[in-house]
């Protein structure tokens, strides 16, 4: 008798590439990413550029120093039904400091009442 085996598997191609993403945005070379968890600066362009998958705690380790969701990557088809769009603007919402998210509110905020005005 067999048993049912799950199929599935990560793609790390598209954590890779939020890795990256991330560590950019934080103006963090490779090299500076790769001390900080214990790892060869060639391990960390493994991971963003080749899909490598790093151990359980150098992915721990890097999710939560780039405050990376891993959500959309563990469980693409739970995205509540968000538009790719949506999912992308919130990823970019995500990388924003406090400042960057008012101008956003205060922008967001300008289109509503433009709206309610055209409405009326």
């Amino acid at each position: 008798m067999r048993m049912y085996q799950d199929e599935r598997r990560l793609d790390f191609h598209a954590l890779g590439r939020e890795i990256k993403r991330k560590r950019e945005a934080k103006g963090w070379t490779q090299e500076y990413l790769a001390q900080l968890v214990d790892r060869t600066p060639r391990s960390i362009m493994y991971f963003e550029n080749r899909g490598q998958h790093p151990s359980l705690n150098t992915f721990y380790q890097i999710v939560t120093l780039l405050d990376i969701s891993v959500d959309q990557f563990f469980y693409p088809d739970r995205q509540n039904g968000e538009s790719d769009c949506r999912q992308h603007i919130n990823r970019m919402l995500n990388s924003m400091d406090q400042k960057e998210l008012a101008i956003m509110e205060a922008t967001a905020e300008g289109i509503k009442r433009a709206r309610e005005t055209e409405g009326a």
